[in-house]
C-alpha cells in the first residue's frame, strides 16, 4: 500500500527519517509553513524559509524517492506580531503560486487574539483569489470553540468547505466538521494530540469519507512513520483495507489536488532517483559517500 503524509515538517527530520519512510511505503509528504519552536524576528527569515520549502527540502526528499510538496502561509502564533505579520502578507503572493506549493497553510487560531483573526481571514481571501485549498491549523486550547469559529470565518470569508482542510481534530470537534462538509484531518502525534487507537474507533464510527491521516512530525517528540503505523493498525483491528487506503492516501490527494499541483502520476512516473544531482551546487551526501542510484522511486533504497 501507499501512504500520503500530508501534514509532516520534514525540515525538522533527519535523512535517516526520509530512508525510513520511503521503507514503510510513503510516497508523498506535504510540508505545511510553520512556527519553528521561537519567534522569527524579521521578513527575510520568513522569505529564507518560504524559499527552503519550495526548494532545497523539495530536492532532498527527491534524492531520497519521496515527492515533496508544501503549503506557505503566515502561521497563527507569529500573526500576533503584527509588524511583522504585515511584512509576510506581502511575501505570501510570491509564493503561493510556486510549483508544489498545494494550499495556504497552516493558518487560523492559537490564542483566538484579534490580529490572528485579521490574518487568518487576509489568507483565507487570498487563497479564495488564487484558487488554492486552505489548511486550517486548529488551537490547541479551547480547541472545540476554535474549530468552530474557524469554520464561521471561513463561510463569512465565502470559502466552499469542500476546499478546506481543518487539521488537529479530536473526537471533540469531529462530526461538525464532517457535518458542516469539511475535510477533517487527524495528526497522529504521541500524547499531545490523537493516538492511533484512538483514530482506529474514529475511522470506524464515521467511516472513511474526507477524514485525512497524518503525522505532523516536527522538532518535537514525534514520529515519522505515524501514517504507515495507522493503517497497519486499522488492518489489524478490521477496518476495510479500502477505507485505510482513503483515510491514508487518497483523500489527501483529493483535497490537495484541487490546487493542479499534485497528481498521482508524480511518484507513479518519477523520475529515476540519482543522489549524484546537486541543488545550487550542494548534495545530499557528504564525502566519501557512494550516491544510490536507482531506476525509480520505489527501490532507490534498496541498491
Amino acid at each position: 500500500m501507499m501512504y500520503i503524509d500530508p501534514h509532516i515538517h520534514v525540515t525538522s527530520r533527519t535523512t535517516d527519517d526520509y530512508e525510513a519512510m520511503q521503507q514503510a511505503g510513503i510516497v508523498a509528504i506535504i510540508e505545511p509553513a510553520f512556527w519553528l519552536g521561537q519567534p522569527r524576528t524579521k521578513v527575510g527569515s520568513f522569505q529564507d524559509y518560504f524559499s527552503s520549502l519550495i526548494g532545497w527540502e523539495r530536492f532532498r526528499a527527491s534524492q531520497f524517492g519521496i515527492r515533496h510538496y508544501c503549503t506557505i502561509g503566515l502561521n497563527s502564533k507569529e500573526a500576533n506580531n503584527e509588524a511583522l505579520a504585515e511584512q509576510v502578507m506581502e511575501l505570501l503572493p510570491l509564493y503561493i503560486g510556486k510549483e508544489g506549493v498545494v494550499a495556504v497553510g497552516e493558518i487560523g487560531y492559537d490564542d483566538q487574539t484579534e490580529a490572528e483573526d485579521r490574518y487568518f481571514r487576509q489568507q483565507l481571501d487570498l487563497a479564495k483569489e488564487v484558487n488554492l485549498p486552505v489548511m486550517i491549523h486548529t488551537p490547541h486550547r479551547d480547541k472545540k470553540r476554535g474549530t468552530t469559529r474557524s469554520m464561521d470565518v471561513c463561510e463569512e470569508q465565502g470559502l466552499d468547505p469542500g476546499m478546506v482542510v481543518v487539521d488537529h481534530n479530536n473526537e471533540e470537534t469531529v462530526k461538525e466538521v464532517l457535518d458542516r462538509g469539511y475535510w477533517a484531518a487527524f495528526s497522529i502525534y504521541p500524547n499531545t494530540k490523537m493516538g492511533n487507537e484512538r483514530m482506529v474507533e474514529i475511522v470506524r464510527q464515521y467511516g472513511p469519507e474526507r477524514i485525512i491521516v497524518n503525522s505532523a512530525a516536527d522538532w518535537g517528540i514525534s514520529d515519522p512513520l505515524a501514517v504507515p503505523k495507522t493503517a497497519a493498525l486499522m488492518l489489524e483491528r478490521g477496518i476495510p483495507e479500502t477505507h485505510v487506503q482513503m483515510v491514508c492516501y487518497q483523500n489527501a490527494l483529493t483535497a490537495y489536488g484541487q490546487s493542479g499541483q499534485i497528481k498521482e502520476s508524480d511518484w507513479l512516473q518519477a523520475t529515476p532517483v540519482d543522489q549524484r544531482q546537486l541543488f545550487s551546487g550542494n548534495s545530499v551526501l557528504r564525502g566519501g559517500q557512494t550516491p544510490k542510484v536507482g531506476s525509480g522511486s520505489s527501490n532507490i533504497i534498496k541498491n
